[in-house]
């Protein structure tokens, strides 16, 4: 279990985790980590496999600032369920659905949302979000797709890894036309994408009956380029707003003010400038 980075007298907002003792089978396992993630809420992972990081953060963050109280949210390829857990977090009375194709990672999503008491609101579906076969609509819908093309880069053989960053089941194309059929009337679409990758995103939109609404552009630190954007879309076709960019660290590596207060907004600590 990691060790809680709170300073003396911050107390955790939102809502707690169900009160009790957690299963036995809930612990981590070999190999895993429980870590904290939103308020008192934890999350498990691999230590040798995929992790949650800025992009599930920034896609969570955005979709809660611009969602008016959602009843009903769905994330694409949810992982090991960082988006889901911190939309659960962040609104306590949606019901909310994940949809993850490989095995290990709806494990230990299922078990976080055990973990945390969700489990009478929240689901992760095991499938792959392409051919899932969900007949419910939703008003919020997320993704966080793979960054890079199949066959571009050479793709690492542990647990969880290739999938994660390479598209093994479609990229933001695939991620557009799946939200776009699960969207309900006037509902909400938020993604995000490699900056690098950002020209691909109008097209998919396009392609799937969206339009981009909104771009948030992720500077990592002061002087450097983007390194990913996050991407609201809507069906009905609005001028695209683009935000002033996010970035994380000022020039001296530490945390900006704008960080400092997302972090704030999605139940996170003042922190020690790493995560």
């Amino acid at each position: 279990m990691r060790a809680a980075r709170r300073p003396p007298g911050w107390a955790a907002p939102g809502p707690p985790p169900a009160a009790g003792e957690p299963r036995a089978e809930l612990w981590p396992a070999a190999g895993e980590d429980l870590c904290w993630l939103a308020g008192d809420w934890r999350i498990l992972q691999r230590v040798d496999g995929h992790r949650w990081s800025l992009d599930d953060l920034v896609t969570a963050w955005l979709a809660a600032r611009e969602s008016a109280a959602p009843e009903r949210i769905l994330d694409l390829g949810c992982g090991i369920g960082t988006v889901l857990l911190f939309v659960a977090w962040r609104f306590p009375r949606a019901r909310v659905t994940g949809i993850e194709a490989q095995d290990v990672s709806v494990e230990l999503a299922r078990r976080s949302l055990a973990w945390n008491g969700v489990e009478d609101r929240c689901r992760v579906v095991h499938a792959d979000f392409r051919e899932a076969p969900l007949d419910e609509k939703f008003e919020l819908v997320t993704g966080t797709p793979p960054y890079f093309p199949g066959g571009s880069g050479l793709e690492s053989d542990r647990v969880q890894r290739a999938p994660c960053r390479f598209e093994h089941r479609g990229g933001i194309e695939a991620y557009c036309d799946a939200a776009a059929r699960r969207l309900a009337p006037g509902g909400l679409f938020v993604a995000c994408e490699a900056t690098s990758q950002a020209a691909r995103v109008d097209g998919a939109a396009a392609s799937a009956g969206l339009a981009v609404e909104r771009r948030l552009d992720v500077i990592p630190r002061a002087g450097k380029p983007p390194l990913l954007s996050v991407f609201t879309f809507r069906a009905a076709p609005r001028a695209t707003l683009v935000d002033p960019p996010l970035i994380v660290r000022d020039a001296h590596g530490r945390w900006t003010d704008a960080f400092r207060a997302l972090r704030a907004d999605m139940g996170m600590p003042p922190g020690t400038d790493s995560f």
